[in-house]
């Protein structure tokens, strides 16, 4: 990755952490769970409003470092509107990117392609992902109301 290109995904990274998007709650969520990454100190609420297959709001709250705020930033401006299959197959190819095992695809990520940085920090990673893991975890446990609503990253 060139320079100016890091420099360019620097900016975005900053400015999502300063000032998340959905940074909020959304009326009539019907799942939740909540994520903490205790080696970095991220934790954070997701709550999504699930309709059938499609995640018609989401939000987040909570704190961490820039990598984690902007990634639940990203990520809930991303999946609103898509359905459970897509988001899982967005999410498999961005933590093959973070992970270094793929090139970011920017036809597939558009703007979370700046994320594939962090797979030159591998501690980060855990950052990066944390929000994708505590969504998905609030969306199975629409389908099961027996399942524990924590993801602890470690």
């Amino acid at each position: 990755m060139n320079a100016d290109l890091r420099d360019l995904y620097q900016e975005v990274i900053l400015d999502h952490a300063k000032a998340p998007r959905n940074f909020r709650f959304p009326e009539g969520a019907n799942c939740s769970a909540e994520g903490d990454n205790p080696l970095c100190g991220d934790n954070l609420t997701v709550k999504v409003v699930l309709e059938g297959d499609t995640v018609v709001d989401i939000g987040f709250q909570g704190s961490g470092c820039a990598i984690s705020q902007a990634a639940a930033s990203t990520m809930t401006q991303v999946v609103k509107g898509m359905k459970r299959q897509a988001i899982d197959t967005l999410f498999s190819h961005y933590h093959d990117v973070v992970m270094g095992k793929a090139e970011a695809d920017d036809d597939v990520l558009g703007k979370l392609a700046v994320f594939a940085g962090v797979c030159d920090f591998p501690m980060r990673v855990k950052c990066a992902t944390l929000a994708w893991h505590t969504m998905q975890h609030a969306i199975r446990g629409c389908d099961n109301s027996d399942t524990d609503n924590m993801v602890t990253t470690e």
